[in-house]
């Protein structure tokens, strides 16, 4: 099988850190994340490019970029070659940008009927510390010019880890299916895998697709198919790392989400990073969104641990931004060029849509703490940072998942967005317990004011667990996502419903605009609803305008779904706002009283909780 030692001394030259690609892995992918052809016309395949007469097409792009700065922070490497094979005549440029996104050409050649000539353009990584890119350009004049290979090489390291790959799946067979396939159809990265692990808790079974045998086939004695029960994302990438450092051989554990559209280039790209990085290093992909391809989510993350919030983009970073649109200032005022990044930011931690941890980090750090769904990927970042093991968002290296901006947050599993997000905030911060109370009950109260009853008891149940102590780790978080399911049945406002079931015809109601003294709006409508006050009976209001300042003016109100795959009905009832809010004053005295008892005992429950032991305990090995 190629490849088939995790720890292999490195053969003696070059290390290629990432490829040249010119198209993407699926039809929806525009191409011009990789290649632009800014005058005149080139034709394209995924590795082969066709500058036609009179044309410019440049790898000034997301996937066609070189990262000098974080290599050069980062990594030992001391310079990188961009080498090409040509056919043709033109001229192929080196350029590099800086923190200022200022442009320079550190290395060109001219090429005149070349017959598959090999082009090497060099450059030391010695100016792109605190930001800066690499790219090719090239230019042609009255002839053509054919890439057929462009790769990216830096110098090889002493030794390079296989990479074994990690995908928790649960009842998305389809989209694992595909994730395996695209892997399997990609050589170069296929070469660098030593296995595929499969740890598959649902129902509905990725071994039951037709396509999976051909796909095992084409993966070639890599994947590792593991059925287990639902432990959650923690547990499914928990078995995965526990059984790749089971075996003791150096390794680079991948994790990566079963629903993406995955671009495989991501695990030459992070292999090659892991292996080159000065020091243990974890190393990430970013996440670009899957209905709107051209969208990258964010730069670099950090958690608000005094807001409970995960996903914010480090300053500087990219947020939310169209790659392939114009970049703005903060004003959104257009700033002529387009959105790059080129500043240097460095991330807290990577979620595990993709992210590549060493062998040797797991086995310093232990394994992902029983949380079942949500913050486990947070909390190993800062308990990496903890143990001064830095995390790397690499920018070039993405996979599409599905946009977050079309699940809606009134579902059970804000349950473990909160409770976890306490959890790891007692950890990794001295963040004030005032402040997280205030925080709880500011939700709670816009919940209620919008008459989303279950989805205020949902929070407030995850906070009562919180203070309940580290025996919500006990049986891996199962128990607990079967309650808060049974509770949220209880409240009508969190069924899902067919448009076509309500019955009459509502008016839709748009809002008159966003209140400006948020504040003072809240306490009007607190007032308004404690004396019964409202501005209408019933309505219909979009997911768009379903904020709490607009839905609270309603009796009865029907708000479409985020997913738009249904609406809900909510209706004010005075009692629950009563027995709720109640409920929620009771738990935020409990944070402030309980919460410096709470972090000595979570902290000191870590060791054992992520354990070898414990998790092979939970996994019943």
């Amino acid at each position: 099988m190629p490849g088939s030692t995790a720890d292999t001394t490195a053969r003696a030259g070059r290390l290629t850190a990432q490829r040249g690609l010119f198209t993407g892995p699926a039809a929806v992918v525009p191409d011009e994340l990789y290649a632009q052809v800014l005058t005149g016309s080139a034709a394209r395949t995924r590795s082969r490019l066709t500058v036609n007469p009179h044309s410019l097409v440049s790898t000034d792009t997301y996937f066609g970029r070189f990262p000098a700065s974080y290599w050069q922070r980062w990594t030992t490497a001391g310079d990188v070659v961009a080498e090409l094979t040509v056919t043709g005549s033109g001229k192929v440029s080196l350029v590099a940008s800086d923190t200022n996104s200022e442009t320079r050409t550190v290395a060109a050649e001219v090429v005149e009927d070349a017959q598959g000539a090999t082009i090497r353009l060099t450059t030391k990584l010695t100016m792109f510390l605190d930001g800066g890119f690499l790219w090719v350009d090239l230019t042609t004049e009255d002839g053509s010019l054919a890439v057929d290979a462009l790769n990216w090489t830096v110098p090889a390291p002493a030794h390079e880890r296989m990479t074994s790959i990690v995908i928790c799946t649960f009842n998305r067979a389809d989209d694992c299916v595909n994730t395996l396939g695209a892997l399997a159809s990609d050589p170069g990265a296929l070469d660098l895998i030593e296995h595929v692990y499969v740890v598959d808790q649902g129902t509905d079974t990725v071994e039951s697709r037709a396509q999976f045998p051909d796909v095992e086939k084409a993966l070639d004695g890599r994947l590792r198919y593991l059925r287990q029960p639902n432990l959650g994302g923690a547990g499914g990438f928990g078995r995965g790392m526990y059984e790749i450092t089971e075996a003791g051989r150096p390794a680079n554990v991948f994790l990566m989400d079963d629903d993406i559209l995955c671009e495989p280039e991501i695990v030459v790209r992070l292999t090659a990073f892991a292996n080159s990085a000065a020091k243990p290093t974890i190393v990430g992909g970013q996440m670009l969104r899957l209905l709107h391809p051209t969208k990258l989510l964010a730069g670099a993350e950090y958690a608000d641990f005094a807001q409970l919030v995960p996903g914010k983009v480090v300053k500087g970073g990219l947020d939310d931004v169209d790659l392939l649109g114009e970049a703005e200032d903060e004003d959104g005022v257009p700033l002529g060029k387009p959105n790059r990044g080129d500043v240097r930011v460095d991330a807290d931690y990577n979620a595990w849509w993709s992210c590549m941890i060493p062998s040797d980090v797991v086995d310093r750090l232990g394994l992902p703490l029983p949380l079942f769904f949500q913050w486990d990927d947070v909390e190993y970042g800062y308990r990496a940072r903890a143990h001064g093991i830095p995390t790397v968002t690499l920018p070039g290296a993405g996979v599409w998942h599905a946009d977050f901006d079309w699940k809606d947050a009134d579902k059970w599993n804000e349950y473990f967005a909160v409770r976890n997000a306490m959890v790891v905030s007692a950890m990794h911060s001295e963040t004030d317990p005032k402040v997280v109370a205030r925080t709880l009950v500011s939700r709670v109260v816009r919940y209620l004011l919008g008459m989303q009853y279950g989805l205020a008891a949902t929070i407030i149940r995850a906070a009562e667990d919180f203070l309940t102590g580290p025996r919500i780790f006990d049986d891996g978080g199962a128990a607990a996502a079967a309650a808060i399911r049974k509770e949220r049945a209880e409240y009508p406002d969190t069924v899902l419903h067919k448009p076509a079931d309500i019955e009459g015809v509502l008016p839709m109601v748009k809002p008159a605009g966003e209140p400006s003294l948020t504040r003072l709006v809240l306490l009007k409508r607190l007032i308004y609803v404690a004396m019964g006050r409202t501005s209408y009976a019933k309505g219909i209001v979009s997911a768009e305008d379903a904020a709490w300042w607009h839905t609270s003016r309603f009796d009865s109100v029907v708000v479409t779904d985020a997913s738009q795959e249904g609406v809900r009905v909510r209706r004010r009832d005075r009692a629950m706002d009563v027995k709720l809010a109640k409920r929620v004053a009771r738990v935020a005295r409990a944070l402030v009283s309980e919460t410096p008892r709470l972090r000595a005992e979570y902290r000191a429950a870590v060791p054992e909780v992520t354990s070898r032991e414990n998790w092979r305990r939970l996994y019943g090995l």
